[in-house]
C-alpha cells in the first residue's frame, strides 16, 4: 500500500476546483432556445406531466441515476464523531466511486444531526429529489434505527454501507473459503471481534446463510456478548448466545472463522496457531488488522486469510458491492433493497471468484497467475465484469422479490447497457498503475533538481512503480528534498559534471564513440557530451544500468530528442519512430499520433506507424480501431494528404489483415459510428467505436491533440515515444506532476516490455 503523506493528500483535494466532483449538465445549452428549454417556459411541460403522475419523475428528471450519500459525521472511518463538515471528504470520496464503478450520480448531503428522530425526519423531507439513498458513517446503535425507519417509511433503495456492504463482501469470501476447507456452514465456529454496525450486520446475514447462533462467540470492548451481562442494549442482546462469560484468547481453540471489525493487534500467533484445521481469519480492521498476514501466515500455512489492505490476497472492499448493488436496484426501479437483493449480491460476487480471471485483470495486477483458491476468494475491485455480474443478480432478486416497478426484459440488452458504462471509470489509468506496479523498474531522470520531476519521483516511489536516479548538483538537489519534505529511501543521485564521475564519463564516452565515429563525431567530443545530463542518462541506459528515463520537463522537445535517437538509437525493423498521445476522454481512452515527432510522413511511415502505434495499445490490454485521418472521405476529395492516407490503408489492409483500420476519413466520421454507418456501411469502421487516430501530418496532429486536451480539459497522457530500442521518453515542456507521474509510469511498462 503506497505511502499517503499529509501534504499530499490536502492538495490533491484543494487543487484547481476544491473538493472531488462537480455538476455537468447533460443536455444542450448553447442557444436562447436551448436554456428556453432547460427553464423557462419549456420546463413547465415535464413539470405539470409530473404533476399528473407522479412516476413520471423518472421519465423527465435525473431521479433514476441519483443516489444521496448521507451522513451527521458521528462515526467517520476510524476517526470518529468530527462532525458533517470534517465527514465531507468522505461522502465526496463516496460519490466519486459511485460514478467511476457504476456511472451513477451522487448528491452528498451531510446533515447536522445528531439525534435519530431529527436526521429520520430530514432524510425523509429531502428523499423525493433520490432514486436511492446511502447512509454512511452514522454511528451505532442509532444507525440501525434510522436505517430501519427509513426502509419502513420511504419507497426508494435505501442502505447504510457500513453495515452491510461488509457484511456481503465477506459473507461471499466465507462461503468460497468454506468450499475450500471443505466445511458446512452450521457448524462451524466463529470468533468476531467487534459489536459495531459492520459487525453485527455481518452475523446476521451470515445467520442467514446458514450460520447457528449459538457457535458464534462476539466480543465487544467488555468482552464477550453473553446472558449473564447487565449493560447491553437491545440489539447486542440478540448476540447474548452463551451463559457465561469465556476468555477471548481461549475462544480462539478450535474455532474455524475469525472475524474482525475491531483494531489492530489484537489477536495473536498464539490464538492463530490454536484454531482448527484449514482456518479462515478476516481480519478486517483498517488501516492495520488484528493481526498482520505476515504474522498469521507464519503460524498457519493452512490458512485462509482476507484483510481490508490492498497490498495482500483477498482483500474484503465494499466497491465490490454497493455500487454494482444500486445500480442494479434503480435500475428496475425498486422500492428497497431487501434481503434477498443482498444475498443474491453475495452469491453473484462469490461466483465471480471462481470464473477464470480475464488478462486484462491479471495485468492489472502484476501479471501473477491468478486464479480460485486460497489467495482468490473474492473478485478483484479492479476486475471489469462485477457491474455485470453483481447489477442483473440484484435486479433479478428484486423483480423475483416483488419490489420491482420496472422490471427488465431484454437482458442480453441489459448487459450491453452495463459494459458500455465501464468506459466511465479511468480504468484505463488504473491498469497503467496496477501494470507498472506489477514489475518497478530504475528510472533516470536528468532534470532531478527540477521540484516537479522531484515530486513525480517521490510519488512513483511511493507508488511502487520506479526506483529513481537523479542526474544534477547533490547538494541542489539534496536541498530540494529538505525544503519541500521530498523522502525517496536510498535513491541514487548522480553529478555527472563532478570528478568522482569522471570514470564513468570516460566509459559512457568511448562507448559512444564507438556508435558515432562514422556520423562525424571524435572521441574527445564524444567523452566531453558525457558532462550533458541528457547523454548520460541516456547512455545509462544503453549500459544497462537504468531500465527507463524521462526527461525533457524544460527543455525543447527536438532538443532531447536528438541525443536520445544518437546514444539510444531504434528498435530492430525499426525506421520511423513516432509520439503518441493518449487522452481520456468519457467514452474511455482515445489515442493520437503522430503528434510530435515526423513533419510529413509518407504513406509508407504512417502505415509503419500505426502498426508501432497498435502495438502499444495492445500491451496496455485494448484493443485498437484506427481511423486514418483527412479532410476526405474514402476519395471525395483531392489532394496529396488524402492520397498518402488512403495508400496508408491499402498498405495496411495487405500487410496487417487482422488490424482494424480504415480511412481516409474526417474526424466526425471517425468518432461518429452512427454517421459512418449511415452514409459509408462498407468501411471497417461502420458501427465501431474507434479509439485511435492517426494524422497526415506533424501540424494536424498537434493542433488537434492540444485542441481536445483544453477545451475538453481531458487528462492527457504522453507524448509517449514509440520506437526506440530503450524506455526513453520525452515529457511536453511544463508538464505537470501528474502528467510527468503518468509517464513514469509509461516509460516502465514499455521497459517491462523491452524486457520480454
Amino acid at each position: 500500500m503506497s505511502k499517503i503523506r499529509k501534504q499530499d493528500a490536502l492538495d490533491y483535494h484543494a487543487s484547481g476546483r476544491p473538493g472531488k466532483i462537480e455538476v455537468v449538465p447533460t443536455k444542450p445549452y448553447a442557444s436562447q432556445r436551448d436554456l428556453s428549454l432547460a427553464y423557462s417556459p419549456g420546463v413547465a411541460e415535464p413539470c405539470l406531466r409530473i404533476a399528473e403522475n407522479k412516476a413520471d419523475v423518472y421519465k423527465y428528471t435525473a431521479k433514476r441515476n441519483l443516489v444521496a450519500v448521507i451522513s451527521n459525521g458521528t462515526a467517520v472511518l476510524g476517526l470518529g464523531d468530527i462532525g458533517p463538515e470534517a465527514s465531507k471528504p468522505v461522502m465526496e470520496g463516496k460519490g466519486l466511486l459511485f460514478k467511476i464503478f457504476a456511472d451513477i450520480d451522487v448528491f452528498d448531503i451531510e446533515v447536522d444531526a445528531k439525534d435519530p428522530e431529527l436526521f429520520i425526519q430530514t432524510v425523509k423531507a429531502i428523499a423525493p429529489t433520490f432514486g436511492g439513498i446511502n447512509l454512511e458513517d452514522i454511528k451505532a446503535p442509532e444507525a440501525f434505527e434510522i436505517e430501519r425507519r427509513l426502509k419502513e417509511e420511504l419507497d426508494i433503495p435505501i442502505m447504510h454501507d457500513d453495515q452491510h456492504g461488509t457484511a456481503i463482501i465477506s459473507a461471499a469470501a466465507l462461503l468460497n473459503a468454506l468450499e475450500l476447507s471443505k466445511k458446512k456452514i452450521d457448524k462451524i465456529k466463529i470468533v468476531v471481534s467487534g459489536a459495531g454496525a459492520a459487525a453485527v450486520s455481518c452475523i446476521k446475514l451470515y445467520h442467514r446463510l446458514g450460520v447457528k447462533p449459538a457457535n458464534v462467540f462476539m466480543y465487544d470492548s467488555r468482552g464477550l456478548i453473553h446472558q449473564g451481562r447487565t449493560d447491553l442494549d437491545d440489539m447486542k442482546k440478540t448476540f447474548a448466545a452463551h451463559p457465561k462469560d469465556v476468555d477471548f484468547e481461549k475462544a480462539f481453540k478450535g474455532a474455524d472463522v475469525f472475524l474482525g471489525l475491531s483494531k489492530a493487534g489484537l489477536v495473536s500467533k498464539d490464538m492463530i496457531a490454536s484454531m482448527a484445521k484449514d482456518p479462515i481469519v478476516f481480519a478486517l480492521a483498517n488501516p492495520e488488522p488484528e493481526i498482520s498476514f505476515k504474522e498469521a501466515t507464519s503460524v498457519r500455512k493452512d490458512i485462509i486469510m482476507a484483510t481490508g489492505r490492498s497490498d495482500h490476497p483477498n482483500q474484503v472492499n465494499n466497491v465490490l458491492g454497493f455500487p454494482y448493488i444500486f445500480r442494479g436496484a434503480l435500475d428496475v426501479r425498486a422500492t428497497t433493497i431487501n434481503e434477498e437483493m443482498k444475498l443474491a449480491a453475495v452469491k453473484a460476487i462469490a461466483a465471480l471468484a471462481k470464473e477464470t480471471i480475464p488478462e486484462e485483470v491479471i495485468e492489472a495486477y502484476g501479471g501473477k497467475n491468478i486464479s480460485f483458491g486460497r489467495e482468490q476468494i473474492i473478485p478483484k475491485p479492479l476486475d471489469p465484469r462485477l457491474i455485470y455480474y453483481v447489477a442483473p443478480a440484484v435486479a433479478r432478486a428484486a423483480m423475483e422479490s416483488g419490489v420491482a416497478q420496472e422490471p427488465i426484459e431484454d437482458w442480453e440488452e441489459y448487459e450491453i447497457q452495463l459494459k458500455s458504462r465501464l468506459g466511465l471509470d479511468n480504468k484505463l489509468h488504473r491498469n497503467i498503475t496496477s501494470k507498472a506496479q506489477g514489475s518497478p523498474k530504475t528510472v533516470v531522470f536528468p532534470e532531478g533538481d527540477n521540484i516537479k520531476i522531484l515530486k513525480a519521483a517521490q510519488q512513483a516511489y511511493d507508488e511502487g512503480v520506479a526506483f529513481p536516479i537523479l542526474l544534477g548538483k547533490k547538494q541542489r538537489i539534496q536541498d530540494l528534498m529538505e525544503e519541500y519534505s521530498i523522502e525517496i529511501p536510498e535513491v541514487q543521485i548522480i553529478d555527472c559534471k563532478s570528478d568522482e564521475e569522471e570514470v564513468r564519463r570516460i566509459q559512457y564516452g568511448t562507448e559512444f564513440f564507438e556508435k558515432r565515429k562514422r556520423k562525424g563525431i571524435t572521441e574527445y567530443e564524444a567523452i566531453s557530451l558525457m558532462r550533458e545530463r541528457n547523454y548520460f542518462g541516456a547512455m545509462m541506459l544503453n549500459m544497462g544500468e537504468a531500465d527507463a528515463m524521462v526527461t525533457g520537463l524544460t527543455r525543447s522537445y527536438r532538443s532531447v530528442l536528438r541525443p536520445a535517437i544518437s546514444t539510444i538509437g531504434l528498435q530492430k525493423d525499426i525506421k520511423t519512430i513516432a509520439g503518441m498521445y493518449i487522452l481520456n476522454t468519457k467514452k474511455g481512452p482515445l489515442f493520437l499520433a503522430d503528434t510530435t515527432v515526423n513533419l510529413n510522413p509518407t504513406a509508407e511511415q504512417i502505415a509503419e506507424i500505426t502498426v508501432n502505434v497498435a502495438k502499444f495499445i495492445r500491451r496496455l490490454k485494448v484493443q485498437p480501431r484506427i481511423a486514418l485521418l483527412s479532410y476526405s472521405n474514402f476519395g471525395s476529395s483531392p489532394g496529396d494528404d488524402p492520397e498518402k492516407m488512403a495508400k496508408a490503408v491499402s498498405i495496411l489492409h495487405e500487410t496487417q489483415p487482422n488490424l482494424v483500420v480504415d480511412g481516409e476519413m474526417q474526424a466526425n466520421f471517425a468518432l461518429n459510428p452512427e454517421l459512418m454507418n449511415e452514409k459509408f456501411p462498407f468501411s471497417f469502421l461502420a458501427n465501431k467505436e474507434v479509439n485511435t487516430l492517426i494524422f497526415p501530418n506533424l501540424s494536424a496532429g498537434n493542433i488537434a491533440y492540444k485542441l481536445l486536451q483544453q477545451t475538453n480539459e481531458l487528462d492527457a497522457i504522453g507524448p509517449i515515444l514509440l520506437g526506440m530500442r530503450k524506455s526513453l521518453h520525452v515529457l511536453q515542456l511544463g508538464a505537470s506532476v501528474r502528467e510527468i507521474l503518468s509517464m513514469i509510469k509509461i516509460a516502465v511498462i514499455d521497459a517491462q516490455s523491452q524486457d520480454k
